[in-house]
């Protein structure tokens, strides 16, 4: 059986979760009989002496480790010959920030299994952290609107929430949102921000995690039919919040003006365009929660904000949770830091300015979201883990990968086995050229 290294997170200075627990640490010695290296950190959420109490050995030295585990990118240095790794790796899209660890790691001939690809036969991840990342979005984002819209001289009750590191826990920060949704059923919202509308792109775990927070507020949810005709309703009451998922067929029509097709959109996304600046007048709040890559349309353009949004514009704010730069909202600059949260577009030049005093719309686009939540999503992280790593840790990697003896979903999420690209990576050696 391996021993098994718990990596120090080191890529952001606020990253504090762990990819398993103390309890799990305790209980996979106990009855497996792994043991485990823990690097020494004195930010993590769960203690040095708490995994020493759950039998680790505490230390940095992974020499005798064969398997190392961690949640974020490892930095090209702290690689062994012929090792095994599990982290996010951030590479299957070919990130250039990361091309640099993806060489080193073909160098150094490891083994790297990625959580993002960790699914069933039906491509469904089986460990993530999305749901916090929605959570704490939402969070930051009524956070960031609360002051935005005072700057501006609108008083609302928004300025209650603080930023979501800041709780010590999740129930906390969910008290105060609901402390805000029964000031707004009393007093409702001032005028200048009614009908106030949040739109959720997406229907999975992020969205999820975004609408378990707004849903805590006075909320009525309608479909984007019915919010084009918002607008032309009366006397709609200033103590109700409105919320609209959009789904694949509410985001993009077909360029020849046939029928939208599910299947068929996933298959050809270059025959599709963007449907979804109708709707950006009428929202409030924008988060954008949904899986993107550039094979797909952009779904808020630079051009779009440039020739319509001013000052005067219903929509305030978006929390881009999928945070791709220049992705589908094209004026996501910069994934920013949990430290420098937010900034504000200049939708005239182009321009960001951190904060929330600037010329534009606001924009919050933390990439690390979860990490503002970081007992919680350590947490339900670990407990998804949990099962594939005695699984993992009996496997012998020098066999060809054909034979390689691990579950389906692990085996799926191997990206490189012995330095080399399995089948389903083949195509990433382009991102080296």
């Amino acid at each position: 059986m391996k021993k098994i290294g718990i990596r120090y997170e080191d890529k952001f200075t606020v990253e504090r979760r762990v990819p398993l627990i103390p309890e799990h640490v305790k209980k996979l010695n106990q009855e497996f009989s792994i043991e485990f290296n823990v690097e020494p950190s004195e930010k993590r959420i769960y203690k040095d002496e708490e995994f020493i109490k759950a039998g680790a050995n505490l230390t940095g030295d992974f020499s005798d480790c064969e398997l190392i585990i961690g949640v974020k990118e490892i930095v090209e240095k702290w690689f062994e010959d012929e090792k095994t790794y599990i982290f996010f790796s951030h590479t299957i899209k070919g990130q250039d920030y990361n091309m640099g660890i993806l060489r080193k790691m073909i160098e150094k001939k490891v083994n790297l299994i990625d959580y993002e690809k960790i699914a069933d036969e039906n491509d469904k991840r089986l460990i993530f952290f999305g749901k916090f990342a929605g959570l704490a979005g939402m969070i930051d984002t009524i956070w960031s609107l609360g002051l935005r819209l005072k700057h501006q001289g609108i008083e609302n009750p928004f300025t209650k929430l603080n930023q979501c590191y800041t709780y010590n826990s999740l129930e906390e920060a969910k008290a105060v949102v609901r402390e805000i949704g029964e000031d707004i059923k009393k007093n409702g919202l001032p005028k200048e921000l009614t009908p106030f509308v949040t739109g959720f792109t997406g229907y999975g775990n992020v969205s999820i995690g975004s609408q378990e927070i707004y849903d805590l507020l006075p909320v009525k949810e309608i479909t984007p039919a019915e919010l084009i005709e918002l607008e032309n309703k009366t006397d709609l009451p200033n103590n109700l919040l409105y919320k609209v998922v959009f789904k694949e067929k509410d985001l993009s029509v077909r360029k020849d003006g046939t029928p939208f097709e599910l299947q068929h959109y996933y298959n050809n996304p270059a025959d599709y365009k963007s449907d979804f600046e109708q709707y950006l007048p009428k929202m409030s709040v924008l988060m954008n929660c949904m899986y993107w890559t550039e094979d797909y349309p952009t779904i808020v353009t630079k051009d779009y904000l440039e020739k319509n949004y001013n000052n005067d514009h219903s929509l305030k704010i978006i929390g881009d949770i999928t945070c791709d730069v220049n992705g589908s909202i094209e004026c996501t600059e910069k994934g920013a830091l949990v430290e420098n949260p937010i900034f504000v577009y200049d939708t005239k030049n182009n321009t960001i300015e951190d904060g929330y005093k600037g010329d534009g719309i606001q924009m919050m686009t933390v990439d690390i979201l979860p990490s503002e939540l970081p007992r919680e999503a350590s947490d339900f992280f670990s407990s998804a883990l949990l099962p594939f790593i005695p699984l993992i840790a009996k496997a012998d990697f020098n066999v060809p990968f054909e034979e390689l003896d691990i579950p389906a979903p692990i085996k799926r999420a191997l990206i490189l086995h012995k330095g080399k690209f399995t089948p389903k990576y083949k195509y990433m050696k382009e991102f080296l050229k």
